[in-house]
This record gives C-alpha cells, sequence and structure tokens, in this order.
C-alpha cells in the first residue's frame, strides 16, 4: 500500500510537470498552443480508444457535470456499464475517470500513466489535461465499457475531448465564463460550445438564458445536417415540491404527446430541473437508436443520482451549504435557490473566487442576499487574495471581514452565536476545501 501512494505521487507529479491551464493564473492560450492537433496524433498513437464505445459528449458553461451525471446514473440503472470523465476534481484526481461511479484506482492510473508515458515523449507541448482525456479514452476501451458520457474540459470546439465521435451531443446552459479564451460575446460562446455538434448526430439543447445562443447552435447543427432538439420546445415540465433531501418534477408533454412521468432528483434547486430535462432528453433520444431505456430506470437512476457540492447541505444543526458556483450566471442560480429554499432566513457568506473570474457579476448576486460576509481563499495558485475581494465589495457599498484560509472562516462562522445560514461558495475549490474541513470536524 505505501509503494502503490508512494507511486501514485509520483503518477501525479508527472501528470503536473506538464502545462496546466487549470493552474495558470492567466490564461494565455493562443491558436498556434490552443487547438486539436496533439490530441489527434496522441490518440492515434494509442489506437483511438475513443472509437471503441459510443459516447455521449457534453458540453456547456454551467450544468455539464449535473447532466453528465443524470444520464450516467440512468444508464446504469439500465444495466450499462458506463464510462463517466469529468473536470475538474474536488478532492483527488481519480475522481475525473469513473466506471459505474467508482473512480479509477491510484494504481490503475499509475499503470496507465506508465503505459503511455513513451508516446507523450514524441508530442512536444502537450497539457495535462491532454494527457488525462487519453487515459480516461484508453482506460474505458480497457474496462469495455459500454458507453461512456463526456464532459467538455473547456469550450468544445477545441477541447481535447473532441476527439470522440458521439452517438449524441449536449449542451448545456451558456453564459459568460472564461471569455479572454472563448469570446466575449455570447454569441462566440456559443459557436465555440456548438464546436462539438458533429455531421448527421443530433444534438440537444437545454434552456438558455441567453436566447442568442439558441441561432448560433441552430445554425450549426443546421450546417452539418445534425438533428436539433431544443428541450424547451420538446417537452413541457412543471417543477412540484422541494424539501432539503430533494426536488419533484412533472415531465407533463413531450413531443406533443401527453406523459405525465412524475421524477424526483436530490440536486436543489430549478437550473437541476433543467439540467434534469435536458438528461431525459438525451436518454429518450438514445431509445431512438435501440438502448431499451425503461421509464423505471429513469425514475430510478435520477432518484439516486449523486454529485457533491452543488448546493449540498453538509450540517443540519446549524445549516451550512456548500455551493461550487463560480461565474455571474451560477451565482445568479444560487442567489434564486438560496431565495427559494431559505425564505427570508438570514444568510453568512464565506466566498473566496479565482483570479480570472468575474467577481463584480458574482457579488450583484450574492450580496444583496447576505448579511455578513467573509473573505477568504483556497489553496489553490489562481484564487484571488481575500483582501482584493473584501476591495471589490466595498466599491460595491459592502463591508466584509478577511479570513486568510477557509479553516479560519468557519472557525469565525460557527463560532459565533446566532442562527445565520452559511454559504459556502466562489469556487469548486473552495467549496471542495470547505466539504473536507467540515467533514473532519475541524471547525468545530
Amino acid at each position: 500500500m505505501l509503494n502503490t501512494e508512494k507511486d501514485y505521487q509520483e503518477t501525479l507529479d508527472f501528470l503536473y510537470s506538464f502545462v496546466d491551464y487549470s493552474l495558470t493564473r492567466q490564461l494565455r492560450f493562443s491558436p498556434d498552443k490552443f487547438n486539436l492537433d496533439r490530441m489527434h496524433l496522441f490518440t492515434e498513437k494509442l489506437g483511438n480508444p475513443q472509437y471503441s464505445y459510443p459516447v455521449i459528449h457534453i458540453a456547456g458553461t454551467k450544468g455539464k457535470g449535473s447532466t453528465a451525471v443524470f444520464i450516467s446514473s440512468v444508464l446504469q440503472k439500465a444495466g450499462f456499464s458506463v464510462g463517466l470523465y469529468t473536470s475538474p476534481h474536488l478532492h483527488d484526481y481519480t475522481e475525473r475517470i469513473q466506471v459505474n461511479r467508482i473512480p479509477i484506482r491510484h494504481q490503475e492510473l499509475t499503470d496507465q500513466v506508465n503505459f503511455i508515458k513513451e508516446h507523450v515523449s514524441l508530442i512536444p507541448e502537450i497539457t495535462t489535461f491532454e494527457i488525462t482525456t487519453a487515459i480516461a479514452f484508453n482506460y474505458f476501451a480497457e474496462t469495455k465499457v459500454d458507453i461512456a458520457v463526456i464532459e467538455v474540459g473547456l469550450g468544445g470546439r477545441l477541447d481535447a475531448t473532441n476527439v470522440v465521435d458521439p452517438e449524441i451531443s449536449v449542451i448545456t446552459s451558456l453564459s459568460y465564463d472564461h471569455m479572454n479564451v472563448l469570446g466575449d460575446t455570447i454569441e462566440k460562446i456559443a459557436a465555440e460550445k456548438g464546436g462539438i455538434i458533429k455531421k448527421n448526430k443530433p444534438v440537444i439543447v437545454a434552456p438558455q438564458t441567453f436566447s442568442q445562443s439558441y441561432k448560433v447552435l441552430q445554425d450549426i447543427a443546421y450546417e452539418r445536417n445534425s438533428p436539433y432538439i431544443q428541450v424547451d420546445k420538446k417537452i413541457d415540465f412543471i417543477p412540484l415540491d422541494h424539501d432539503f433531501d430533494s426536488q419533484q418534477f412533472l415531465i407533463k408533454k413531450a413531443d406533443g404527446e401527453n406523459h405525465d412521468q412524475k421524477l424526483t432528483i436530490p440536486l436543489l434547486g430549478h437550473h437541476q430541473v433543467e439540467n434534469a430535462v435536458t438528461a431525459w432528453c438525451a436518454l429518450k433520444e438514445l431509445n431512438t437508436k435501440g438502448y431499451g431505456i425503461s421509464d423505471d430506470d429513469i425514475k430510478l437512476g435520477f432518484s439516486t443520482a449523486e454529485w457533491p457540492c452543488r448546493f449540498e447541505i453538509v450540517n443540519l444543526d446549524r445549516l451550512v451549504i456548500i455551493d461550487s458556483a463560480h461565474n455571474a450566471d451560477s451565482a445568479k442560480k444560487l442567489s434564486a435557490t438560496a431565495i427559494e429554499y431559505l425564505g427570508d432566513r438570514k444568510i453568512t457568506l464565506i466566498f473566496g473566487a479565482s483570479e480570472d473570474k468575474d467577481v463584480n457579476g458574482m457579488f450583484e448576486s450574492l450580496l444583496p442576499i447576505s448579511d455578513d460576509i467573509i473573505m477568504t481563499k483556497s489553496i489553490h495558485p489562481r484564487a484571488m487574495a481575500p483582501e482584493k475581494l473584501k476591495t471589490i465589495a466595498r466599491d460595491l457599498g459592502r463591508d466584509s471581514f478577511v479570513a486568510e484560509n477557509l479553516e479560519d472562516a468557519l472557525r469565525l462562522t460557527l463560532s459565533r452565536k446566532n442562527e445565520n445560514v452559511v454559504i459556502v461558495t466562489g469556487s469548486i475549490f473552495i467549496a471542495a476545501a470547505a466539504k473536507e474541513i467540515i467533514q473532519k470536524g475541524i471547525s468545530n
């Protein structure tokens, strides 16, 4: 066991020794660096493992991970062996590569890295994400999955995952994020995300915040002769009851026909209903290809789907909620969910964000619902200094406290003698770290 863990740490050191844009404070992509040439070459050397099983390919700004989990959970309940590739991870790198929701073991990741090392050395400027993506493709082939659900890392058109030939492409909610890479208008962002649409293959488009996205995606689909399925035109769905454990909704009509399927999901907030109905449409489209997914499979798969740190309630005695919102649109959704579930209860906000994020845009939604605010940071290299966050909030007319690390922020908050609900958010790194601290009991 000791040697396995030592080998695993060396494996991570190897992976992180390459260019890793997720750790770069300023993302500086250029056309000569940001392309698919390396990925095509790499996967060819591995025998193109990504073509040995069907793929569902998912892009989007928000909701792509939740949608991927809903789809994979249902497919697993339907009896399929399902590969799931997502990023970034919360606690352990191996979470990115899963089969039937079980992460690749440390030793298996080490074995995969040892296998691909000779090929890596032949490809100049290859990145950490490209290597990890290729490992996922190869691992899914070796474990003989029946189908793989692949989440795009960044963008779509030039993302390392975009060497797959999917059964179905799915595009979730689009909003402003990574604008220095994807473009400064929603149309440019939609064009990059729409780059995953493949010739003659259907694309499922989730309900969109910005209506301009629809035309861009529809035009790409038309140009590629891809069946275009817009969720909010295909089905009618009605939110029903909700509590801190789950929420219910009704799919009333599909393609003009009465359906009346009541479904329960454990993920909270209206945006998660939209992610679930997007997954529902993708699963029904798979059925047109003979997958035989039943309504019972969907019901059970949805009700047991797990996706941590998405309006996740981690403590009920003193209500603590963790959410991985990291852009203006997701902060707006978090604010709406907090109002819906918490009513007029007072909120203490613990906030930390990455340097490249639209903090002003996030604060527009989060500061008005917060009674107390504590600025902090994760240990991530791109974390913004709490003092800078405090200055931005002050310019918006709000005072805040500063805690130099998240552990101190949680101790300070939970030691106070009030009944405020605590919401920890601002980045996936803050959310993951908060969950670890609370689970270990350090904050007590």
